[in-house]
């Protein structure tokens, strides 16, 4: 059992005032048995009404509008959670009898839904190297170990070169990425073999040099697991999401729980800034101030504009 306090901090800057701005956050973290929310606190600037709501998947999404002008918008989340560790799957039911159970569920709910696939050019190159790992002598877990193995050791964990955009095909050409790109490809990958998997996003503790992504955001894969459940599988890290792991949303993918969203009336320019301070119980204040760990600019001066502009659907490049 470990338990973590988190500060999210989003701040959006406009070199003009800007106006009818409307958001949405997904920055509550899940509450059930295996995570409990202890406290959680949002806190954005010029305080708006902020009306959540349950999502299509169970996540909580929050939404809040801006109607006058105003040159700086900052959406803080604070959360205190403990976090336990799972059990393992048991290995007491044949390796064919849990593949015949996935063959049956997966046009049910809610597994159907994390068995869609992308359209990628690249989905016949994927499954050659797949079809490498299939054998129904072994269990279905042993199967996502193996294909987490595969990703944390043949796509290399690098910064800057890949967005919230890149699809697939760029992720598979490029053999690199962040914690994102990586989570993408395992998702398809187990999806071509008929284990359901879902995107997770939520933060890697606590704040050390011990895994790729920790102290910031971070986003990894849950697979169906017969007769067990959801188990989480990171293959960033190339290890079983554990008490590390504070989970915020899952979805089919990124876009589903993409933590801050929205739209607003003013000029396209603007700087967006993003940091997280994790604390697992060290002396270290929260309080203490935190370097941005994401930072986006866009310059367009020249060109007044006044139409809606979309915000850069961000989740930080860990």
């Amino acid at each position: 059992m470990s338990k973590y306090r988190i500060k999210h901090i989003t701040r959006y800057s406009y070199p003009s005032p800007v106006i009818d701005s409307a958001n949405q956050v997904m920055l509550f973290p899940i509450d059930d048995a295996q995570q409990e929310v202890k406290k959680h606190d949002l806190i954005v600037t010029h305080q708006p009404s902020v009306e959540i709501f349950t999502d299509y998947f169970g996540n909580k999404v929050g939404i809040f509008s801006i109607i006058k002008p105003h040159s700086q918008l900052t959406i803080e989340s604070h959360i205190e959670v403990i976090v336990h560790e799972v059990p393992l799957p048991a290995n007491d039911t044949a390796p064919e009898t849990q593949w015949d159970n996935l063959a049956t569920i997966r046009e049910e709910f809610p597994y159907m839904d994390f068995m869609l696939q992308e359209h990628c050019d690249c989905h016949q190159e994927i499954t050659g190297v797949v079809q490498s790992f299939m054998n129904e002598t072994i269990t279905p877990f042993a199967i996502a170990e193996q294909m987490s193995a595969y990703v944390f050791s043949n796509f290399e964990y690098k910064k800057g070169i890949t967005n919230v955009e890149t699809k697939v095909d760029e992720i598979w050409k490029l053999k690199a990425g962040v914690c994102q790109d990586f989570a993408h490809v395992l998702l398809v990958m187990l999806r071509i073999v008929g284990i359901p998997a879902r995107y997770v996003s939520g933060y890697i503790c606590p704040d050390s040099d011990e895994l790729r992504g920790a102290g910031a955001t971070h986003a990894w894969v849950e697979a169906y697991i017969p007769f067990y459940g959801w188990l989480g599988v990171d293959p960033t890290n190339n290890c079983i999401v554990g008490d590390k792991h504070v989970r915020l949303a899952i979805g089919r993918s990124f876009t589903d729980c993409t933590p801050v969203k929205g739209t607003y009336k003013g000029s396209s320019e603007h700087t967006l800034e993003v940091s997280v301070s994790i604390e697992d119980g060290s002396p270290k204040k929260i309080d203490t101030p935190v370097t941005p760990v994401f930072s986006y600019q866009v310059h367009n001066p020249a060109v007044p504009d006044n139409s809606y502009r979309r915000f850069m659907e961000i989740q930080q490049q860990q």
